[in-house]
């Protein structure tokens, strides 16, 4: 819907000046540009975009006034959104052209991870960079560059300001697939008979529906030689003879989703210059002949039903990124694989002791995420848990980042011994545990480098600690007390960085207090109150959340298990109000978990309503 003249001036200067106000000298050149905008918000924000990066002259924006043509008033919408695209388009620099035009290979409303889109770029040679990592660092350049020019829209950004989720606009897609097309960069199979393509070359192929398994490429387009990506977006057959796929001698990029016993991956010995290979499906082995791609950088097997590795992959000397679904045991050599940097899927109680110690010789591993599926009782493991720790305390030393750890490994004193070991203050910035402490620890302390951490905890006690992380911008608190009406208390003092904060609360009476200067810079709460015991934290559950002065989104999960229908249809209505009550007027987000075991009727006489008291924003404290 077009906007008003007033609010297309203000979603105009927010987006090229970061405020409402424009300056006196560009004024008239906005004036005009605005107009021939008719109101159009993507096309508002799209030339938006384009001006933001010039220089703010007033020679610049006449060029831009008059490279709008004089006919654009005069178009419908769609026509005139096409011709602001065409402008903005034409003044990306080249490099960005084509990382936009690849962005043609996701289907309408796609979710996409940022970190998958740049490891497609840098597999197809689309990123300038002389070493790997400085093309993933130009990669993050370039994403921020398209969504600076509005080209693409940030849907999910953490709380460390990184894009965590992307998108594009729906306008942008369809203007992107034509110039893809038209182009021949990309080539687009949907909802479509493979054989009315009239094409004899293909060199991005992008499969967005299923075909039958009588589909078949037409005659003249059976020459794949030429591809160099594949996309397959749907768990369907491939409109190509298992032959004819083999042929595929310059492919870069495959990505698919293949059905139980697809014959298809046996061939991917045969694709030599590959170098990014994701696979979703029911395949439960890859040949043996995954050892000859030699250039393989990323290898995504997390969504399928591989139950083995080949002793092959260690041969793999240039993988960087290693994705395994969680099982899979490691190869004992695994040690070989000295470019890797990302490693997630690992389950130590089926991997053997050599292998766990191999991990400790990838020096260049900064991610990885290890599962430990045994009881952390069981003294038949420590093998394995001391091959763990001293594999870990190498990894710290190195360039580790990024570690998750679940089951058997969340304990202190496996904690305190991979402190001790490391003898320094590990460079460890984000932590995740999926297991539960019996408090938090003290060796948390030393972990002054941390901007995520995530934490199950017993009860209550040690959040000082936490607290006086310096640079703490993300923080998951699961509490399961088995202690009735405590409450945990975040003061003034500490979390002076801290920006998102999700408060968990399990089948427990716990309650939450901010006093007067908390988390100063908090702009994202989430709750998840189990509805039922909330009802018996004297005082309310959560306490003081107007003291939260930064704070600018709130989401609720109730979890429904055992409550009355009334009381939590009652608990959203107050949520809502405590939300408007706020300063900030935050938004509110309230979703409902387990709902299927809600009651529908009163069966406690003596159990009262959640009422303010859910959310106390008002008056106290």
């Amino acid at each position: 819907m077009p906007q008003s003249e007033e609010n297309s001036c203000k979603l105009f200067f927010r987006r090229v000046f970061s405020s409402e106000d424009c300056p006196k000298h560009l004024t008239e050149a906005a004036s005009v540009i605005l107009k021939k905008c008719g109101g159009l918000p993507l096309a508002i924000i799209s030339i938006a975009g384009l001006l933001s990066n010039k220089n703010p002259t007033v020679e610049v924006w006449t060029k831009i006034k008059n490279s709008i043509s004089s006919m654009v008033e005069k178009d419908s919408p769609v026509d005139k959104m096409k011709r602001i695209l065409f402008l903005s388009y034409f003044d990306l620099p080249q490099y960005l052209k084509t990382c936009l035009l690849y962005l043609s290979v996701f289907p309408e409303d796609s979710n996409i991870d940022p970190r998958r889109l740049i490891r497609l770029w840098v597999a197809e040679g689309l990123i300038l960079g002389q070493s790997r990592a400085c093309t993933e660092q130009s990669g993050e350049s370039y994403l921020h560059e398209l969504i600076n020019r509005s080209m693409i829209q940030p849907s999910k950004i953490g709380a460390d300001g990184r894009v965590k989720i992307c998108r594009i606009h729906d306008v942008i897609l369809d203007f992107i697939v034509s110039q893809a097309e038209e182009e021949n960069f990309v080539t687009i199979l949907n909802n479509s008979d493979p054989s009315d393509y009239t094409s004899n070359k293909f060199r991005r192929l992008s499969l967005q529906s299923g075909f039958s398994e009588g589909s078949k490429m037409p005659k003249a387009s059976k020459d794949l030689s030429h591809l160099r990506s594949l996309h397959m977006f749907k768990h369907e057959s491939l409109p190509v003879v298992p032959s004819e796929f083999a042929k595929c001698q310059v492919l870069r990029v495959l990505a698919i989703k293949l059905r139980l016993g697809d014959n298809y991956i046996k061939h991917v010995g045969h694709f030599c210059e590959l170098k990014y290979l994701r696979i979703k499906g029911g395949i439960h082995k890859l040949p043996e002949e995954i050892g000859k791609l030699q250039h393989l950088q990323t290898l995504d097997l997390a969504y399928t039903r591989i139950e083995k590795l080949p002793a092959s992959i260690v041969q793999l000397q240039k993988l960087v990124h290693l994705l395994i679904p969680f099982g899979v045991p490691l190869p004992d050599e695994i040690g070989n694989l000295q470019a890797l940097e990302v490693l997630s899927g690992i389950d130590l109680d089926r991997a053997s002791v050599k292998s766990i110690y191999g991990l400790g010789e990838l020096s260049k591993l900064r991610d990885v995420r290890i599962w430990w599926s045994d009881s952390n009782e069981d003294n038949s493991k420590e093998g394995h848990r001391t091959a763990c720790i001293s594999s870990l305390s190498k990894l710290v030393k190195c360039s580790l980042q990024s570690l998750r750890l679940a089951r058997g490994l969340s304990n202190p004193d496996v904690i305190a011994s991979l402190m001790i070991s490391c003898g320094f203050i590990p460079p460890l910035r984000r932590l995740v545990f999926y297991d539960e402490f019996p408090t938090i620890p003290s060796q948390f302390a030393s972990l002054v480098n941390l901007t995520r951490l995530r934490v199950e905890v017993g009860g209550v006690g040690g959040l000082e600690i936490l607290a006086s992380l310096p640079i703490l911008q993300s923080l998951t608190l699961d509490t399961n007390s088995d202690v009735s009406n405590l409450r945990w208390v975040i003061s003034g003092q500490g979390f002076q960085n801290l920006r998102k904060f999700n408060f968990e609360i399990r089948d427990s009476v716990v309650g939450l207090m901010f006093e007067p200067g908390a988390m100063p810079k908090l702009q994202r709460l989430k709750l998840w109150l189990y509805a039922r015991w909330q009802l018996d934290v004297h005082g309310g559950p959560v306490v003081g959340l107007h003291h939260l002065s930064a704070l600018k989104s709130i989401a609720l999960v109730f979890n429904c298990n055992g409550a009355v229908a009334a009381e939590v249809e009652s608990s959203e209505d107050d949520a809502r109000a405590a939300a408007v009550s706020h300063p900030n007027c935050p938004t509110l987000d309230i979703q409902r978990y387990n709902e299927r075991r809600m009651k529908t009727s009163q069966t406690n006489s003596k159990r009262r309503l959640i009422t303010k008291q859910i959310i106390d924003s008002a008056c106290k404290l």
